[in-house]
């Protein structure tokens, strides 16, 4: 399977994720709404990204031992970073309806580095999406409303699975050799 399809996977898989996970802290009806949006958009990435893709398919260079390394110690880090910066933010800090900003944001800078290890700039275009809606889901559920947490989380699930259908669509520049 080539890497566009299986970053169409897991990004389509964390993207419903996030929506059913978060859609659970919204109020009645919207939680339902979320959820019934989520599953039929993930079905749709599914099959238009990763069974059926439109764009070229033709032979798929392995990524290089440099990518691999690079995507190895972005996905640790955020392995990491998650459960640290919740804990802290949980018990140090006092402000959960930060935890789920904080998620976001740590998922979206791990995208960061993929852009030039894989030459995908769909990656960068992710990432800095997802801390966008993390800093200004953070800031809301700081200053409006606690709903923008939960908010938050939706909302980066949809964008996981906007970047997963869109960025298996587009052509992309040939690798350099590798490193």
């Amino acid at each position: 399977m080539r890497g566009e399809r299986i970053g169409a996977m897991i990004g389509s898989i964390g993207g419903l994720v996030f929506i059913l996970v978060n859609a659970g802290e919204l109020s009645a009806p919207v939680n339902t709404v979320a959820r019934v949006v989520g599953v039929p958009a993930f079905v749709a990435v599914v099959w238009f990204a990763v069974i059926r893709p439109s764009g070229a398919q033709g032979p798929a260079e392995p990524p290089s031992r440099q990518a691999i390394r690079v995507y190895g110690f972005s996905v640790t880090a955020m392995a990491l970073g998650i459960p640290v910066g919740a804990n802290l933010l949980n018990n140090v800090v006092h402000q959960p309806a930060l935890t789920v900003p904080w998620v976001v944001l740590v998922v979206g800078a791990h995208f960061l580095p993929f852009a030039g290890a894989f030459a995908a700039p769909v990656f960068a275009r992710l990432g800095w999406t997802m801390i966008g809606l993390a800093v200004a889901g953070g800031v809301l559920a700081l200053t409006v409303t606690q709903a923008a947490s939960p908010w938050t989380g939706v909302l980066a699930g949809l964008a996981l699975l906007g970047f997963s259908a869109a960025g298996s669509q587009q052509p992309r520049p040939q690798a350099e050799a590798a490193h």
